[in-house]
């Protein structure tokens, strides 16, 4: 008896290694709940969710718009037990998709399978969004996670540039994590490329990393790539007159001004922040996301998911604002 259960344990694990190899398997859900498993034979060159260092096929452009929104969103600590919850996973399915680029704080657990499990929900529904992260932050224990979400329909990213800025000194509580983009659908030398700085300020020490930050900004617009466009996103625990060394750089501007980013209508914490002069490709259009008007929640539904709101900003997928534009220097 014995060795027949071994046998058909070993060919059970057999034809799961090949479903694996051969197969992709994807979960569907409808209105938030899992529907179906659909079954698709792999390319030959392979696909799948990228961790930050893999090759995935790319899907063709999306037709021209002319602008896109880029987001960034503390997810306050999201591991499998908060989207597991029906309310979490829902708004989420809902919310993400509706920005070509986010980047995302405070997700935590064992392995990237948080970040996979968020991508296969978004795709759900035929949708092309991938992930890009660096090796996790142990602290306390925990890995701490921060990654860029992105449309491959209308980005494309530079995976050589995806890596948290080097802190020898551990002076920051999570490391900032960049990325370079280009918008895709436009002629590559008039597409708007830029590199997104994600942040996360330790709430105990603020004022010390968001002067830290205005080093990190200068290293990261000089790095040799010669990309002017560097926006820092996330969560600064401080409002858009309290940012330091960093909003005392020339031209500096925050997007969100003089409204709330807490989910109890008290505090403005997340931002976007870039120099004016150089990113004239930002619209002017920019908002925080109001989850309880938007999805129908409480104050105390919407705390559940984050005691932050998500922010976002629209900019134009050209080059200089203006199609037709051709910067200094041909970028």
């Amino acid at each position: 008896m014995r060795i027949a259960i071994g046998l058909v344990l070993i060919v059970l694990l057999g034809a799961g290694i090949y479903l694996g190899m051969n197969y992709r398997v994807e979960r569907h859900y409808e209105n938030g709940q899992f529907s179906y498993l659909k079954i698709t034979p792999r390319s030959a060159g392979g696909e799948g969710v990228d961790s930050g260092g893999g090759t995935v096929a790319e899907p063709a452009a999306r037709p021209l718009r002319p602008t896109f929104r880029i987001a960034a969103f503390n997810l306050d600590g999201l591991d499998e037990n908060k989207l597991a919850a029906f309310r979490i996973h829902d708004v989420l399915g809902r919310l993400l998709p509706q920005f070509e680029l986010i980047a995302l704080q405070g997700v935590r657990g064992k392995n990237q399978g948080m970040l996979v499990r968020l991508v296969e929900l978004i795709n759900s529904d035929g949708r092309h969004y991938q992930f890009v992260t660096s090796p996790a932050q142990r602290r306390d224990g925990i890995e701490h996670y921060s990654a860029f979400l992105f449309d491959q329909t209308a980005l494309e990213i530079d995976r050589r540039t995806v890596h948290f800025v080097e802190d020898s000194f551990r002076r920051f509580r999570h490391q900032p994590l960049t990325a370079s983009f280009r918008v895709r659908g436009v002629e590559p030398g008039a597409a708007f490329t830029f590199t997104l700085v994600s942040v996360e300020t330790d709430p105990q020490n603020a004022a010390e990393e968001n002067d830290l930050l205005a080093d990190v900004y200068r290293a990261v617009r000089n790095d040799g790539r010669n990309e002017d466009d560097v926006i820092m996103l996330g969560d600064f625990e401080a409002d858009e007159s309290h940012l330091g060394r960093l909003g005392n750089i020339l031209g500096m501007t925050a997007a969100i001004s003089g409204m709330p980013s807490t989910t109890q209508g008290t505090r403005l914490l997340d931002n976007l922040v870039f120099d004016r002069r150089a990113t004239s490709e930002f619209t002017g259009k920019a908002e925080v996301f109001d989850l309880m008007r938007r999805f129908d929640l409480s104050v105390e539904g919407a705390a559940e998911i984050s005691r932050h709101l998500p922010v976002w900003a629209e900019f134009s997928v050209y080059e200089g604002g203006q199609q037709g534009f051709v910067p200094p220097g041909g970028k």
